[in-house]
């Protein structure tokens, strides 16, 4: 079944906008179909189109269940603004479908990209299309930090904090025995500087290597998430 994310889920529900606009012009949906309602609650609500008008459609609520889909650890992704916006889409993408809860995206020392409201929301919209697409049941909110250390300071509280650093020698984490929440920061195309890594430090992160090779900034941060996903126990 379709599924569309909705503001407020009721047993007689509506739905509007660009979802209902997707649901009537594009999948042709009519009276009758069943789909899949998400309110970021964590539930799957079925509902039954009871009719179609012009700005939107209302529907009958049948049933709930809880998605099964969630991973079970609580994953926050921080990484740095990239210049090409396919590029941080992809990040994005890719994030929602390993399972990753919470995302944010920062600026720092060598962040040459610039955000405004049309580029989060836009990302925002890439978090509901995948998760959507992956068959989750939340789709993680994509929020914006203006320097690194607001987005550092957002993941305190996690166990684990992961600080991919292309100049670290060596990982000061042993990523095969992670357990329990995991905040991951990956830089922009310029990497951190020295000074950052310092801060990050100073707030309990510990700078990882991701090997020999300098990893592209979409590659670093897909590459790094999913070896923490599956030392979590998520892609086993």
């Amino acid at each position: 079944m379709k599924r569309f994310f909705v503001d407020k889920i009721e047993e007689v529900t509506e739905l509007c906008g660009e979802e209902f606009e997707h649901a009537k012009n594009v999948l042709r949906l009519s009276a009758g179909d069943e789909v899949i309602l998400l309110d970021n609650s964590g539930k799957e609500y079925t509902a039954v189109i009871a009719s179609v008008e012009k700005k939107r459609m209302i529907l009958n609520v049948v049933r709930s269940e809880v998605g099964g889909r969630e991973a079970l650890t609580d994953v926050c992704l921080l990484f740095g603004y990239l210049k090409n916006a396919d590029k941080n889409e992809f990040i994005v993408q890719k994030a929602v479908e390993l399972g990753v809860k919470k995302i944010g995206v920062f600026s720092s020392t060598y962040s040459s990209a610039y955000m405004n409201a049309n580029k989060l929301e836009r990302l925002n919209k890439v978090s509901k299309e995948s998760a959507k697409q992956c068959l989750r049941s939340t789709a993680p909110e994509v929020i914006y930090f203006d320097n690194l250390e607001k987005a550092l300071a957002s993941a305190d509280g996690y166990e684990n904090k992961l600080f991919a650093c292309e100049f670290a020698t060596e990982s000061k984490c042993d990523l095969e025995k992670l357990a329990g929440s995991t905040a991951i920061v990956i830089g922009s195309e310029g990497g951190f500087s020295r000074e950052e890594e310092e801060l990050a430090s100073s707030l309990g992160y510990a700078s990882i290597t991701l090997g020999k090779r300098i990893l592209r900034a979409e590659t670093a941060a897909v590459a790094l998430t999913s070896v923490a996903m599956f030392a979590l126990g998520e892609l086993r």
